[in-house]
C-alpha cells in the first residue's frame, strides 16, 4: 500500500514539473512562431497599393499583415484631421488624447516581451516627455512605462514597458495605450496591433541628395540583399521613389519630386512596380531638410563613434584616454541605457570634452548605427574612429613618452597628397587615396577578476589571448561608399580609395572583451549582430561575437575568471598609470576615477 502511495506521489510530482516545462516552452514557441509567421506573411502576401501602411484593412486576426484600424481611410482619399479633431485610432479613455491620424503612436514588440511605444510629443498623456507613464494593455493589465527620452530624428517620445504575463496569452497582440489614469480608461480593443521588431522600418535620415531608410527584416541574411529594382520608398499620399541601394538594413532613394508633408510616415514598398506590392510596417518619419551638426568651429579632424548600452562606469576612462591621444569629438549612439550615462556625459562636457549623445534604442543594429553616424557626421568630422567603449588604441612606442599627445593618433592618418617631386599631376590624380586605416585587435580576458575593476578596464584586465583578431578602423567619411555597407567596424569605400593596414607591432586595439562575469553577462542579451534575432537561439553559432564555449545560455562557464589568458600584457596599464595618475590631498587616483 505504501509503495502505491509513494509511486502515486512521484507520478503527480513528475506530471506537475512536466506540465510547467511544456507551458514555459509553449509560450516561448508561440512568441517565436508569431514573430516569424508575421515576417513570412508580410513577404508573401499582397497589400492594397492604394492605401497607406497605416490603413491596410485586416482580413482576420490570424491573417492580417499589419496592425490597422478597419475604420481608417486612405490619406489619398481623405484629408488628415487637424490636431483638434477626434481620431478613429483610439476609443475615448484608452490612452486618450487627441491623436492626429498622420502620426498615431506606435508600439514595437522587442525580445523578452519588452514593448516600446513611440509617440509624437502632442500625443502624450502629459506635456513632459521625461515623466514616466503607464502601459495599459488590451486585457486591462498594466505595467510601468519608463520614459526613454526624445528620439533626435523626428522628435518623438520613447517609452518602454514589459508586457504582463496574462497579456502574452492574448491574440492578436494589440498596442498598449499610454495613460496616466488606467483605472479610468476604457478597454483598448481599438488599438492597432503591435509591430514585430524583426520586420519594420525604424529610422530615416535625409541628405541633400536622397533619403536613407533603416529597415529590419528585408535583407535578413548576411551577404544576401534584395535587389533595389524590387523596392521603392513610399511617402505620404502614395508618393514613391525608386530605391537606388539595398544593403544590410540600409536603403537609399531620391527625395520625391513634389513636396510631401514633414514628419509623415516613410517606409519601403516591396514587389514589382506593375505587380502586387507589399509594405513594411514603419515608425520612421520623413524630414526633407538635412539638419547638419556642423557649427562655426569647423570640421574636426578625428572623431570617434560607437553604439553604447549601460557603459556609464566605463565611459570616462575611454573618453579621457582617447581625447588625450588625438580624438577631438565623441559621438555616442545610446542603445536605451538605463544607468547613469546622462550624468557622466554631462560631467565630461563640463570638463571640456566634446561628447554628443543620440538616442538610438534599436537593439542589434550596430551596423545601421555606424552607417547613420557616417552620414550624419560627414559635415562635422573628416575621419571617424569606429571602436567600442571596451576598446583602447595603443602603440608600444608610446611607452617611451612621458605625456600623451594628440599627434599620437592623428599621425596614423595619411595626407591627401603624395610628394609632387615623384609624380606628375596626371599620375597624382589617378593614384588611390587612403580612405581607411585598419588596426588589428588583441582580446583580453577576465584576468582572474570577479567584478569590475574600480581603477578601470585598462588597469584591471592584463591577461590576453595570443592570436591577432579582426581589425577595427578609422574611416575617412567622404570616402565611404554610398551603400554604407560595413562589417566589423570597417566600411566599403568609393572607387579611388584604398585601405591602409597598420602592422600589429606598430599600433594595436586592446579589446577588453571577456570581462568579469558580472559584467560580461549583462552584454549577453544585447549582442549587436544584425543577423541574429536573439542570441539565446542557436542561430549563427560560429559568430565571433559569441564567447567561445559559452553557447546560447547566459550561465557562467566553469573557470571563466581564468579563461582567455595566454599572455600577461601590462603595457597599457603601466602607460596609463604614468600619464593619468593624479596626486591630490584627498588621495591619489587616476584621472577617470571619481574624487
Amino acid at each position: 500500500m505504501r509503495a502505491r502511495i509513494h509511486t502515486a506521489v512521484i507520478t503527480v510530482f513528475v506530471s506537475v514539473v512536466l506540465v510547467a516545462s511544456i507551458s514555459h516552452h509553449l509560450f516561448h514557441d508561440l512568441f517565436t512562431i508569431d514573430i516569424i509567421s508575421l515576417s513570412h506573411s508580410y513577404l508573401s502576401k499582397a497589400t492594397n497599393p492604394n492605401l497607406s501602411i497605416l490603413d491596410q484593412p485586416p482580413s482576420s486576426p490570424s491573417k492580417s499583415l499589419y496592425p490597422n484600424n478597419p475604420t481608417s481611410q486612405s490619406p489619398s482619399n481623405s484629408p488628415s484631421p487637424s490636431p483638434s479633431s477626434s481620431s478613429p485610432h483610439t476609443k475615448p479613455g484608452c490612452g486618450a488624447h487627441l491623436l492626429p491620424a498622420r502620426d498615431p503612436p506606435d508600439s514595437i514588440l522587442f525580445p523578452d516581451w519588452e514593448v516600446v511605444v513611440v509617440s509624437s510629443l502632442s500625443n502624450l498623456p502629459h506635456p513632459d516627455p521625461t515623466i514616466p507613464s503607464t502601459c495599459l494593455f488590451q486585457d486591462r493589465n498594466t505595467s510601468p512605462a519608463d520614459a526613454g527620452g526624445i528620439l533626435p530624428f523626428g522628435r518623438r517620445a520613447f517609452y518602454r514597458c514589459v508586457m504582463p504575463l496574462s497579456s502574452r496569452r492574448q491574440r492578436p497582440f494589440l498596442s498598449p495605450a499610454l495613460t496616466d489614469s488606467p483605472e479610468k480608461a476604457d478597454t483598448c480593443q481599438n488599438q492597432p496591433r503591435m509591430i514585430r521588431w524583426n520586420f519594420v522600418t525604424y529610422e530615416s535620415l535625409s541628405t541633400e541628395d536622397d533619403v536613407i531608410l533603416f529597415t529590419k527584416g528585408v535583407n535578413s541574411r548576411q551577404g544576401v540583399n534584395l535587389p533595389a529594382a524590387n523596392l521603392r520608398c513610399k511617402f505620404a499620399d502614395g508618393v514613391t521613389t525608386a530605391v537606388t541601394h539595398s544593403f544590410q538594413e540600409v536603403f537609399r532613394c531620391p527625395h520625391p519630386a513634389r513636396p510631401v508633408p514633414d514628419l509623415t510616415r516613410i517606409t519601403l514598398e516591396i514587389g514589382p512596380e506593375d505587380g502586387n506590392k507589399r509594405v513594411v510596417p514603419s515608425v520612421a518619419v520623413y524630414e526633407p531638410d538635412r539638419r547638419t551638426l556642423a557649427d562655426g568651429a569647423g570640421r574636426s579632424l578625428l572623431c570617434a563613434c560607437t553604439v553604447v548600452y549601460n557603459v556609464a562606469k566605463f565611459l570616462k576612462e575611454w573618453v579621457i584616454y582617447h581625447s588625450r591621444i588625438g580624438v577631438e569629438k565623441f559621438v555616442l549612439y545610446d542603445n536605451g541605457s538605463d544607468d547613469d550615462i546622462t550624468n557622466v556625459v554631462a560631467h565630461l562636457s563640463r570638463s571640456g570634452y566634446d561628447v554628443t549623445t543620440f538616442l538610438w534604442p534599436w537593439p542589434k543594429t550596430q551596423e545601421a548605427g555606424f552607417s547613420h553616424c557616417a552620414t550624419r557626421m560627414n559635415d562635422t568630422c573628416t575621419w571617424m574612429m569606429y571602436v567600442d567603449v571596451d576598446e583602447f588604441i595603443f602603440s608600444p612606442s608610446w611607452r617611451n613618452e612621458s605625456q600623451p599627445s594628440k599627434n599620437m593618433l592623428q599621425s596614423l592618418l595619411p595626407n591627401d597628397t603624395t610628394s609632387s617631386k615623384s609624380y606628375s599631376n596626371d599620375t597624382m590624380a589617378s593614384l588611390p587615396k587612403i580612405g581607411q586605416v585598419a588596426i588589428s585587435c588583441l582580446e583580453f580576458g577576465p584576468s582572474n577578476r570577479r567584478s569590475h575593476p574600480k581603477e578601470g578596464v585598462t588597469q584591471g584586465y592584463t591577461c590576453r589571448t595570443r592570436k591577432e583578431q579582426r581589425h577595427k578602423s578609422i574611416v575617412r567619411l567622404d570616402a565611404v561608399d554610398l551603400s554604407l555597407l560595413n562589417v566589423v567596424h570597417h566600411f566599403d569605400l568609393k572607387v579611388g580609395y584604398k585601405w591602409k593596414k597598420v602592422p600589429l607591432e606598430q599600433v594595436v586595439v586592446n579589446h577588453y572583451k571577456y570581462q568579469a562575469w558580472s559584467e560580461f553577462k549583462n552584454k549577453f542579451r544585447r549582442r549587436v549582430s544584425a543577423y541574429v534575432y536573439d542570441w539565446r537561439d542557436g542561430l549563427n553559432p560560429k559568430s565571433k561575437d559569441r564567447a567561445p564555449g559559452l553557447g546560447s545560455k547566459a550561465i557562467e562557464p566553469e573557470g571563466w575568471a581564468q579563461r582567455f589568458c595566454e599572455v600577461n600584457d601590462t603595457q597599457l596599464r603601466d602607460v596609463g598609470r604614468s600619464w593619468f595618475w593624479l596626486k591630490e590631498p584627498s588621495g591619489d587616483r587616476l584621472a577617470w576615477q571619481d574624487e
